[in-house]
């Protein structure tokens, strides 16, 4: 509805354009559109400026001049006429409309601001499009300038390198700076091998040529550091006195022969031929036995290096093998950082825990230990982020476990098992003797002056106190004793405390553990068997009750599945001889037989108590009582044989402790022998049977009817 009215100047044409130069003289509103087919054709009414001096126009007017010097110092384009003009005294409405053609607005907002007929308007809203400018121009006036600093710094910095570079070679220095010539100092006195040495070279070659704000520069830089600083050819000079390696094992712990017989048997082929694979040991056993503390010792006797890695609980397969270079953070695995820290290429390198790695979707980290620990193939180890073998035949590995099953077939193989089995009471008096009340002495912060246990006490609180394989509850129980006497010594008493098997019970409070785990009495239906897990071993009881019913077996106790079945194979047994038995051939037609296993919380499992349950279903059915002091175990078939079993050492052990006197074993087990402890060994009977008519012939009170007939095997 509104326009300019314009006088057209001049216009020129050159290569079939047309260029005009136009004035505009005056604004007009359109009154009505004329009929014109040529071109568009209207009435218009011409507006009159209204003159406006009021000091509000004028404070206006001097404000948007400001404005626009601002505008132009900050870098604003405008025609040099324009500025001339608007520099010169001319009116507020014309002022106002030549800043507005140099105002970068879209083509409805300049429509907008001719339709302003109110001058005060018109420079109000010029004023507020000018002043969006002037910040906008601000804000880039700011960003170029960051962006020219950083500009001037890089050229200053590479201008100073190059310079830095020139005097160097000026000096005779070749090498292009002084990092480049550390690290290369590093990769020469690394004693890699001659491959490694090249890549390595390679890979700094390749830093060289890179700037230092280049990303790939620190992880090429990390790369390089942790290639020299491995022990490439750094080596602990092994100990090769057997005598003093001997007195060093033997000063750090008490029993545990097997283990100190095989460090030294590695030593004196060691000695012999000059070099030997180092052999993979795995110490299995309950806790608490001294499986882990053992690889100090031996590092000590071999007068190498100790690492310790835990490897419970892991999960990820790069933890073992390390990262690829490509991940942010990458670094090598478990192995080669412990290598590293060592700085030896032959450490005693403790892998604990190995019974208790698990797989999930980042690998099976298991597996990965398979070419770590292989002696024939883990002199050229590899790691994902070395990418480059390592030699790790020189390497001492020992693994410890509670359990060999967890462990894959695969990798069991590789290991050189060593059993760990619990400590005797008499082992356990020692232990505590010798190691533990030193320890816990110094742990409390008290002398010997201050505190003495008893050797009666010691052995009332391992009796009456603990019950298990190691001596973690009873160093726990000694710390309990010394906590007190402390705070007695802090509260100003200076009498020596004497600790004795009458007054533990102040200290220590009511006994845990009953000096006599086994029955007190003969019983009918209840025979007790041996036992052995992970924790050691001990005794158990079978109970069988009969009822009026139809011949159900009814079985209780948390059973496995292969219990269960030896519970069956009793029964079969039973039916199979029942004549010779005394017992009518369809005896257990009018009974329901129950056998439980007492403590039924607890998952039992195996087919080690196949004798036991037998002698209590015998029992049960011909009312003679079972001997209360006769352990028994071994696997029993439905024609009655007893076949060989494991852990042998532990159930004794646990037996033993249990006040058994009398055990029943397979005969197969007779060479397992050699392995329990002499003061058990000479406190027990052993009975070896081949067939179970044997065993019960030990285990009841009273002999069998009919049992003349009946050879055992």
């Amino acid at each position: 509805q509104m326009g300019t009215i314009a006088h057209i100047e001049r216009m020129i044409r050159s290569d079939g354009e047309v260029n005009a130069l136009v004035r505009g003289l005056a604004r007009a509103q359109i009154v009505s559109y004329s009929e014109n087919s040529e071109f568009l054709q209207a009435v218009v009414h011409e507006l009159d400026e209204e003159v406006d001096d009021t000091l509000e126009v004028k404070a206006l007017t001097n404000h948007l001049t400001t404005l626009f010097k601002k505008a132009l110092s900050l870098g604003k384009q405008a025609d040099f006429l324009v500025f001339m003009n608007i520099m010169s005294d001319i009116s507020p409405s014309e002022l106002a409309d030549q800043i507005a053609s140099t105002l970068d607005i879209k083509g409805s907002e300049r429509q907008e601001i001719l339709e302003m007929v109110d001058i005060k308007a018109r420079l109000e809203k010029i004023a507020d499009y000018l002043t969006k400018e002037v910040k906008i121009l601000e804000i880039e006036r700011k960003i170029a300038s960051k962006t020219q600093e950083t500009l001037e710094k890089s050229t200053k910095d590479t201008i100073l390198r190059e310079r830095l570079k020139t005097i160097e070679k000026e000096l005779g220095d070749t090498d292009e700076g002084s990092e480049i010539k550390e690290l290369m100092d590093k990769i020469k006195k690394a004693g890699m091998p001659k491959e490694i040495e090249e890549k390595t070279k390679k890979e700094l070659k390749k830093l060289q040529q890179l700037t230092p704000y280049n990303p790939e520069s620190g992880y090429i830089r990390n790369y390089i550091e942790w290639l020299v600083s491995l022990p490439w050819n750094k080596k602990s000079t092994t100990h090769t006195d057997l005598k003093v390696a001997e007195k060093v094992l033997d000063e750090g712990h008490y029993g545990l022969e097997k283990i100190k017989e095989r460090v030294l048997e590695y030593l004196a082929v060691n000695q012999l031929s000059g070099k030997m694979k180092g052999p993979i040991l795995c110490f299995a056993g309950p806790p608490g036995v001294g499986k882990t503390s053992i690889g100090k010792s031996i590092a000590k006797a071999l007068g190498r290096e100790f690492v310790k890695v835990s490897l419970g609980g892991i999960r990820d397969e790069a933890e073992i093998r390390g990262h690829r270079r490509t991940y942010v953070g990458a670094l090598p695995g478990r192995i080669i950082q412990g290598i590293k820290d060592a700085e030896t290429s032959n450490p005693v390198f403790m892998l604990d825990e190995i019974d208790k790695v698990g797989a999930d979707f980042r690998g099976d980290p298991s597996s990965a230990l398979l070419e770590a620990l292989d002696p024939e193939q883990n002199n050229a180890f590899s790691d994902h982020y070395l990418e480059v073998p390592y030699d790790l035949s020189d390497v001492m590995f020992i693994t410890t476990a509670n359990e060999l099953d967890t462990i894959p077939p695969a990798l069991r193989d590789r290991l050189e098992i060593i059993h760990f089995a619990g400590y005797t009471q008499n082992e356990k008096f020692h232990i505590a003797k010798d190691f533990l009340i030193k320890k816990q002495l110094a742990a409390n912060g008290l002398k010997s002056s201050q505190v003495k246990i008893s050797d009666e006490a010691l052995k009332y609180i391992i009796e009456r106190y603990t019950r298990e394989s190691g001596v973690r509850g009873l160093e726990r129980q000694v710390a309990r004793i010394f906590r007190k006497v402390a705070r007695k010594v802090v509260e100003g008493e200076k009498e020596k405390t004497h600790v004795t098997s009458k007054n533990a019970t102040k200290f220590l409070g009511p006994e845990k553990v009953s000096s006599l785990l086994a029955e007190k009495k003969n019983e009918i239906g209840t025979a007790t068997g041996l036992f052995y897990n992970p924790a050691g071993g001990g005794i158990l009881f079978i109970e069988v009750a009969l009822m009026p019913g139809k011949g159900q077996l009814i079985l209780t106790g948390q059973l496995g599945d292969v219990m269960k079945e030896s519970c069956q194979a009793a029964m079969t047994y039973v039916r199979a001889r029942a004549k010779k038995f005394g017992l009518a051939e369809d005896f257990y037609k009018h009974i329901d037989i129950h056998v439980h296993v007492p403590e039924g919380a607890v998952p039992k499992d195996g087919p080690s108590a196949g004798d036991t349950i037998t002698t209590a279903l015998v029992s049960a059915l011909t009312k003679i009582p079972v001997n209360h002091l006769v352990g028994m175990t071994g696997e029993v078939t439905i024609r009655g044989k007893v076949l060989e079993i494991g852990g042998v050492k532990e159930k004794v052990i646990g037996a033993h402790r249990a006040g058994i006197r009398t055990i029943i074993l397979p005969k197969e087990n007779r060479k397992d022998m050699e392995e329990i402890p002499k003061e058990v060994a000479k406190d027990i009977r052993f009975v070896f049977v081949g067939h179970m008519d044997d065993v019960l012939k030990v285990a009841l009170t009273k002999p069998l009817p009919g049992f003349k007939e009946v050879k055992g095997e």
